[in-house]
This record gives C-alpha cells, sequence and structure tokens, in this order.
C-alpha cells in the first residue's frame, strides 16, 4: 500500500507538472490576444437577432407575393438553388446559397428549386427539395425535411426534387402537371378533384397560346454570366423546346426589391456591422504589438468566428504603409511598422447581410502631421457625403460632395494645380458610395434616396509611390510633364500614404443613419481608444 500510493502520487504530480507546462507553451494563441485587446475596452458584440417562426414567415410570405405581383398572372418564375463551387479537387468551398432564392426562403438546402406561378390559385408557389438521404447524410450533414423547409419558408407546397424535371416538360407542352402522392411532401391543395387542381395552369397556357407568356428567370438577358451560367443553360434550352413564352430577367425585380430594407433585414445587417465593430477594435489594439500585417488580419478572422459570423462579406483588405494605398490588396503579407498607417478594410457576413467597414489607424496609437492632413480631408469628404444625404436627393449628389472636398484638399497640399479638372483621379480613383446588402456590391439602380436603403460612405486619398510613373489619359506628353513637376515636391512629401474611411449608412426619413457610428472614426478618438487600450494591455 505504501509503495503504491507513493507511485500514484508521484504520478498525480507528473501530470500536474505536465500540465503547467503545457499550459506555459501551449497557451492559445487567440485566448492570448483576447486578454491583450483588453476586452473591457472593446466593444462586445451584442447577441444575435432572433426571430420566431411566424415573422419570419410573414416577412418572406410578403416577399414572395411582391415578386408574384410584379412578375403578374401571364408568368412562371423559377429560382434555382447556388451550385457547389470546387476549391481544389473533391474539396468544395463552404456552401452560400443564392442570393434570390434565400431572400425568398431562408432555405440553405442544395438543389432545391422554387417556382412561382401568380396565376396558379391552387399553387401558386412550389418548392422542390430533395429527399432526405440517409448515406448524405452520413458525411454532409443533416439536410431539410419537408416539416423543416415549411417551418422556416412558410411554403405549402413542397415536391420531390426529382418531379421537377417532368414538371418543366409539361410546363414546355402545355400540360398540367401533378405529381404522384408519394412525391408530394406537403400540400396546401384542399380539393380532390383533380381537374380542379389541374385548371390552375389554364391562364398560363392560353397566354403561352397567345405568345403572351413569360418565363422569369435569372441573368436571362446577358450574354455570359459567371454567377448563373445553370440559369442560362435552362432559358437557352427553354427556348428551344417551349413556344409562347417571352424570356425575362428576374434579377431587375429582386434589384428593386432588395434596395430597401425590412426592419429584420436592418436587423441582420446592423448584427454584422456589431461583429466588424469589435473585430476593428481587437485589431487595432493588436497592431501595436504586431510585425506582420497577417498578425492583424488573425484578430480579425478570430473574432469573425467568435461572433458565429457566417463568414467574410468579401476578403479582408489589412494593408500597412504603402500596401494601403492598392486599393484591393488582400495579400496581408507586409510588414507593421511603427511609423505607418494601417488600413483595414473587412467586412463580416450574418444571416446572409455583410458589413463593410474601414478604418485606418495609426501603428504607432499616434497620427503624424503629414498622415493627419491627408486623414482629415478624407474625414471631411465623409461629412459632406453624410450632409448631402437625404430622402430625395439624387444618389449621385453623395458621390459629388464628397469629390468637391477631395479635390479642395489635394488642392491645398499642391497634389493637384486645377480643382476643377480630373487631376484628382491619380489620388482618388473610385465612386464614394456603393449599395450594401445580400451582396457587399449589393444589387440595384439608385436614383434618389429613399428611406431603407444602405449604401456605404468611403472616400479615400492614395499616394502610390509609382503614381507619377504612369501619364493620365486625358493629359498629352507636354502637360503631364509640366504636371509632374508641380505636384512633384508634395508627391514626396506625401508618397506611401494611402488613407480610405469607410461606414455603412442607412437613409431614414429624416436624414441619415451612422449604422457604424459605435466605431472610433475621429482622429483624436482613434487615438484616445488606442491609447486606453493598450495601456490596459501592459
Amino acid at each position: 500500500m505504501i509503495r503504491q500510493t507513493i507511485k500514484l502520487r508521484w504520478l498525480i504530480g507528473l501530470l500536474l507538472l505536465g500540465s503547467l507546462i503545457s499550459g506555459l507553451l501551449f497557451t492559445n494563441p487567440v485566448q492570448a490576444g483576447v486578454e491583450r485587446t483588453a476586452p473591457s475596452l472593446v466593444r462586445a458584440t451584442p447577441a444575435a437577432p432572433l426571430f420566431d417562426d411566424k415573422a419570419r414567415q410573414t416577412e418572406l410570405a410578403q416577399r414572395r407575393a411582391r415578386v408574384a405581383e410584379k412578375i403578374g398572372p401571364k408568368a412562371v418564375l423559377i429560382l434555382f438553388s447556388a451550385e457547389p463551387r470546387i476549391y481544389s479537387n473533391d474539396v468544395s468551398y463552404d456552401y452560400r446559397q443564392e442570393n434570390n432564392l434565400y431572400y425568398l426562403t431562408n432555405l440553405k438546402q442544395r438543389r432545391a428549386t422554387l417556382v412561382l406561378l401568380p396565376g396558379n390559385k391552387q399553387t401558386p408557389e412550389i418548392l422542390f427539395l430533395p429527399r432526405r438521404s440517409p448515406f448524405v447524410e452520413m458525411w454532409n450533414g443533416r439536410m431539410y425535411g419537408p416539416d423543416d423547409a415549411a417551418r422556416i419558408s412558410g411554403i405549402k407546397e413542397i415536391w420531390d426534387a426529382r418531379e421537377f424535371e417532368p414538371f418543366v416538360q409539361a410546363l414546355r407542352s402545355r400540360q398540367a402537371y401533378r405529381p404522384k402522392p408519394a412525391n408530394v411532401f406537403i400540400s396546401s391543395v384542399t380539393t380532390a378533384d383533380e381537374s380542379e387542381i389541374l385548371a390552375g395552369y389554364d391562364s398560363l397556357f392560353a397566354a403561352a397560346e397567345r405568345h403572351e407568356a413569360e418565363l422569369h428567370i435569372l441573368a436571362a438577358g446577358e450574354t455570359e454570366s459567371r454567377e448563373y451560367p445553370r440559369e442560362q443553360r435552362f432559358a437557352a434550352d427553354w427556348l428551344k423546346r417551349a413556344l409562347g413564352y417571352k424570356l425575362k430577367d428576374s434579377s431587375v425585380v429582386f434589384a428593386m426589391m432588395r434596395m430597401l430594407k425590412s426592419s429584420m433585414e436592418l436587423r441582420l445587417l446592423q448584427h454584422a456591422i456589431d461583429i466588424t465593430t469589435e473585430a476593428h477594435q481587437r485589431a487595432w489594439l493588436a497592431a501595436g504589438q504586431a510585425k506582420w500585417e497577417y498578425e492583424v488580419h488573425a484578430e480579425v478572422i478570430y473574432t469573425f468566428k467568435l461572433r458565429n459570423a457566417d463568414y467574410w462579406g468579401y476578403p479582408s483588405i489589412i494593408g500597412c504603409g504603402p500596401n494601403a494605398t492598392t486599393l484591393h490588396y488582400t495579400e496581408s503579407q507586409g510588414a507593421v511598422k511603427p511609423s505607418d498607417l494601417l488600413l483595414m478594410d473587412v467586412g463580416a457576413e450574418y444571416g446572409h447581410y455583410t458589413a463593410d467597414v474601414t478604418r485606418t489607424i495609426p501603428v504607432s496609437g499616434r497620427f503624424s502631421p503629414r498622415q493627419a492632413q491627408i486623414y482629415q480631408i478624407v474625414y471631411d469628404a465623409q461629412e459632406a457625403a453624410a450632409k448631402a444625404t437625404r430622402p430625395g436627393a439624387l444618389y449621385s449628389d453623395v458621390h459629388r460632395a464628397a469629390e468637391k472636398v477631395i479635390k479642395d484638399g489635394l488642392f491645398r497640399l499642391k497634389l493637384i494645380t486645377d480643382p476643377n479638372s480630373t487631376q484628382f483621379f491619380l489620388w482618388f480613383p473610385h465612386g464614394t458610395t456603393h449599395l450594401l446588402g445580400m451582396n457587399v456590391h449589393d444589387v440595384g439602380f439608385p436614383t434618389k434616396l429613399e428611406p431603407g436603403m444602405v449604401f456605404t460612405n468611403e472616400p479615400g486619398i492614395y499616394v502610390r509611390s509609382d503614381a507619377l510613373d504612369y501619364r493620365l489619359s486625358d493629359m498629352n506628353e507636354e502637360q503631364w510633364e509640366k504636371f509632374k513637376d508641380a505636384v512633384r515636391p508634395a508627391f514626396e512629401k506625401y508618397k506611401g500614404i494611402g488613407v480610405r474611411i469607410e461606414d455603412d449608412m442607412l437613409v431614414t426619413e429624416n436624414g441619415v443613419r451612422w449604422m457604424t457610428k459605435a466605431l472610433p472614426r475621429k482622429m483624436s478618438e482613434i487615438e484616445r481608444f488606442i491609447a486606453r487600450g493598450r495601456k490596459k494591455a501592459r
């Protein structure tokens, strides 16, 4: 007994020692980063929004009803689920549902297809759903059952996905169609009269007889779509086999609807912005100890995963020093130097809605006088754009307001010689705004601003080190040489500085709401946040 006790105590002590060593050597760097970034100062992401089934189903039903109203009773609309994308050989990218199908159903199921038949009183909407497969679920996880799909989407007519092809063949030949009962998972049809059920197609087929019927499908009008090749193949095949149908691009219908966000959409978008705000703040504080851009980038990725973001809305841009002057710099391989600015353009995606937020911060925690001069111009341009935002204003007015401030500022700094020319394009080569929503560059055709629109406000100035090596297209050689001589001193002074500030803006009844207001934006606020956060981390 004594010997056994000694051995047992020795074994327990060894295990405890091993645990201690392991903790010292293999401390989770992410957790260490949490302490280093002073979470008490960082704005923690609020709880994710929750919607009960009834509220979600009601909104989705309203969206489908609006689409049905837009396309009319002589039309049929077909929406396919997204096709899986191959990353390498037999490895796929993470699956993401096609935006418009998700907009009408909230379903993430592969091989799902939605059909709207506004003129059919019996079955105005049909969801084709793959039958659950134990083999597929063993490898890839649980599929939606019909009850799941009905609860999520509110759709009450759900058929086996294998019925889609015979259904389409029947439509082409103007024959009413009803699957065998075994392949109708859920049905809203209340009558047992087969002739009455099949008569629901009469108005569509009568329109086809007059060559007035319409097939609505995404990207129908494009010559070659990168996103919707399947839809285009289907449309081309349909036209070969079906008579009496005109092809219509349903993208226009969705673009107009998605421009104006509902309260449910805004809550999802706000949550994506809140996650992004926390990611920014954690990364700012981590930048003080970072040697490389990818270390800062790691804080962003960690926060997205920590707060259960679906993914990023676009590849993150983390550029330090001269890398900040490349608009879509995504390598994150450069050095982080205390004397430089760090530009971070990142956006989390949550519930299919993406944020898009940019800040440019001083790695040291303090803006130099030259950096501050550039930053203040960009900040003032943002303010001007916000003041121009109100219902009824032209979408282009927002950009012009920011552009004027940028032009005047560049002229003051002697980086241009004529504020009324296009010289400013050399330093500010992009637009100030784009719509935001399910895409980072969301769909829509804005002319006048309306309450419910969400867009970015993102002016910038980028003094690229090679900017004077390439002549502006609207200058001849003599004009270019004269321009270069005039701006060369200022160029040498500000060379390598890149600044962009980007916020997400909601047009309201009274003007505009900064959805990103929780993230510091003024130079003094950024410097104060970094100073307090890094002091706590020491």
